[in-house]
């Protein structure tokens, strides 16, 4: 009796639990299914599954506090001087879909540099915080208590001691050993503003009223509305000390100047007056100069809490407009069907489609499902290079030799759906001629991953990777 009793029980918390994945809105039809299936066939397990990880779980007041923030500063921007009227032709679609997810319009007057692959790109990042006057505002997922790190936290403590107003984000999860070293400490104690993004408090708690995988994956600096810093790199030393066996981790940090820093201060302000209720929405009133060196650039910031579209529909639009080339640099692709579709069909109308991947990546789960993608995508004609010499952690996707977009957010359903990202579109020859020789590098130290090979793998091991590429929607 006590048997059949619990069969009953399981059956109809199964089937509320299906009702209630038909009803959320917003849910993919391929993760519906996928969910469905897994709470039918394992019992117990799938339901407490998706009832922890299966939706985007926020607390309300959160939420709306995160509303009320983006009103306030959006009822203080007012339009650049230096907006693009009318982009490129050949750009005209990627800006209109940048615009319709991050709301930011493309400006021109900016100058964009790529900073060197190794430990000496921190070395630009410490000089413009050692020449701050007014305010130096730094927001990084991971921080850690590296060379790299000190060299920035001793920086920012000497500009906070001489009376420069310092304001740091870091995520709880991803700079959890910084928090905890002394570092921390020091520059609290020097004056700096410092605080951590999703803490996590208790977990059992806390999860029952927000995912606890919400994370803050961005990497801003701004020093006196004057220059600013983003890309793929953490701060952090290339050979990681977090995770080691994987080094050297390899990304790329710019520099940037002009009109573009106003949006990217307006995403750190957004984080900030979110997570502290400090009012600065009067510093989007400066709007940085222009220069001489004519960059388009347009930031792209997405997070959970906002559902109007995501970087995969940018990244999408991005792809469809190459006509004769597109290079991609990401370290993890569990990507949605529409962008998978979109880079298969950009190779097999001819479009010279170059992916990179790392060879061996910190996870298994997502190497092992990228995997299972890539022969889909030899066989529409994507070339697939495996990096060999370490983590190659770089997000870059480079279109026809004059579009470019960088930054934060991986080709994987955690950016798309679950992280705080943001992004940069930069239009400019000279300069997309720079990241497209930075990836040529990766591609010059990496071996070409072949149909034949993928065919050669046992079995096991080609159903294994099959079965995550299926499971990717809850990746």
């Amino acid at each position: 009796m006590m048997g059949t009793a619990l069969i009953v029980i399981h059956y109809i918390a199964a089937t509320l639990v299906v009702l209630r994945v038909l009803l959320r809105p917003r849910m993919e039809p391929t993760t519906r299914l996928v969910w469905i299936l897994i709470i039918e066939v394992l019992p117990l397990v799938g339901i407490l599954g998706y009832l922890l990880f299966g939706e985007i779980r926020m607390r309300r007041a959160e939420v709306q506090r995160m509303a009320d923030v983006r009103e306030r500063l959006s009822g203080l921007w007012r339009p650049s001087p230096f907006m693009i009227e009318t982009p490129p032709d050949f750009a005209r679609q990627v800006v209109d879909a940048n615009y319709a997810t991050g709301g930011f319009r493309a400006v021109g007057g900016n100058s964009a540099i790529l900073l060197p692959e190794d430990d000496s790109a921190i070395d630009a990042l410490v000089t413009a915080i050692d020449g701050a006057t007014e305010h130096v505002h730094l927001l990084f997922y991971i921080w850690l208590p590296d060379n790299s790190g000190a060299r920035v936290a001793e920086a920012a403590i000497r500009a906070a001691r001489r009376g420069v107003t310092v304001r740091v984000i870091v995520d709880a999860l991803g700079s959890r050993t910084f928090v905890r070293s002394f570092w921390w400490g020091r520059m609290l104690e020097a004056g700096i503003h410092g605080r951590t993004a999703f803490p996590w408090g208790n977990p059992l708690y806390s999860m029952i009223f927000q995912r606890l995988d919400l994370r803050n994956h961005r990497k801003i600096a701004i020093i006196d509305n004057r220059v600013g810093f983003t890309g793929s790199r953490n701060c952090s030393d290339i050979a990681f000390s977090a995770k080691p066996r994987f080094a050297p981790w390899i990304d790329v940090l710019f520099q940037i100047e002009g009109p573009v820093l106003r949006q990217m201060q307006a995403i750190f302000l957004q984080d900030w007056m979110s997570y502290t209720g400090e009012d600065l929405g009067a510093m989007l009133e400066f709007v940085p100069a222009g220069n001489d060196q004519h960059v388009i650039a347009q930031v792209v910031a997405t997070g959970p809490d906002r559902r109007q579209g995501s970087i995969a529909d940018c990244l999408c639009t991005l792809i469809y407009a190459a006509q004769e080339s597109c290079t991609i640099s990401t370290p993890y692709y569990v990507p949605d069907a529409a962008l998978d579709t979109a880079i298969r069909s950009a190779a097999r109308r001819g479009v010279k489609v170059t992916m990179i991947l790392p060879e061996r990546n910190d996870s298994f789960i997502v190497s092992a499902t990228s995997v299972g993608f890539c022969a889909g995508l030899i066989s529409a004609g994507v070339r697939i290079m495996l990096f060999r010499p370490g983590l190659l952690h770089s997000k870059i996707v480079t279109v026809d030799g004059h579009m470019a977009m960088i930054g934060s957010a991986n080709l994987d359903r955690r950016s798309f759906e679950l992280n705080y990202e943001m992004n940069l579109l930069f239009l400019d020859q000279p300069l997309v001629a720079k990241i497209d020789a930075r990836q040529a590098s990766y591609i010059s130290r990496a071996r070409e991953l072949t149909s034949g090979e993928i065919r050669s793998a046992p079995a096991w091991k080609r159903i294994r990777n099959n079965l995550l590429a299926l499971a990717s929607p809850l990746l």
